[in-house]
């Protein structure tokens, strides 16, 4: 048995359900919505490769490595974009949280965080893990300082990592967040959240 089972996680409006085929045409719109694959920074496919996107996410489900949602808005029923726990050990109890993107006309509001408690809450709380990790790009400081707010630690940079879109080499820099660090962290998210300026600003 897989140690990330199919399971569906709703949340303020939100949900992230397993990442299907019958996502494709969603992803697309959601990825055109700012262009997304022109970012060398992320891996967001361009539109002819959204399906070998999702087949390779559901080879990646199979084998254990990794297991991809789609976000979507619960009022419309619109995808908004992809996460992943990705990096999967059931040994030591632990996943990456990762392959996230959203689409331009979300970025910088509440939806980030609330994925983000969704899949650290079930990870923690459900799954038991021990540990939660992050990895981004060197240059993407955007996504960093997100890692940042929700409370995980950098555990260092390796450098000469992995290939960029455009052919660059990348160093990744390394974030975790143990069992014992997530109940102030989510108190302090579930809080963030809670404030007024969480439904228009990113926290």
């Amino acid at each position: 048995m897989s140690f990330v089972q199919p399971v569906t996680l709703s949340h303020r409006g939100i949900r992230l359900e397993p990442l299907a085929l019958a996502h494709e045409e969603g992803l697309k719109a959601a990825a055109a919505d700012g262009e997304l694959w022109k970012l060398r920074i992320t891996s967001v496919p361009e539109p002819e490769n959204t399906r070998k996107y999702i087949e390779d996410a559901l080879k990646m489900r199979e084998e254990g490595h990794r297991f991809a949602f789609a976000l979507m808005d619960e009022a419309t029923g619109k995808v908004l974009g992809s996460s992943s726990y990705h990096d999967i050990l059931p040994a030591v109890k632990r996943v990456e949280i990762g392959y996230t993107w959203y689409a331009q006309s979300v970025q910088r509001t509440r939806v980030n965080s609330t994925c983000k408690l969704m899949l650290m809450t079930h990870a923690f709380e459900m799954l038991q893990c021990k540990t939660v990790g992050w990895r981004t790009d060197n240059f993407n400081f955007r996504s960093q300082a997100a890692i940042e707010r929700l409370g995980a630690r950098k555990d260092g940079i390796i450098r000469g990592h992995a290939l960029r879109r455009d052919g660059t080499i990348r160093d990744t820099v390394m974030y975790s967040m143990t069992a014992g660090e997530w109940p102030e962290a989510k108190a302090q998210l579930i809080y963030q959240l809670s404030r007024p300026r969480a439904a228009s600003a990113l926290v």
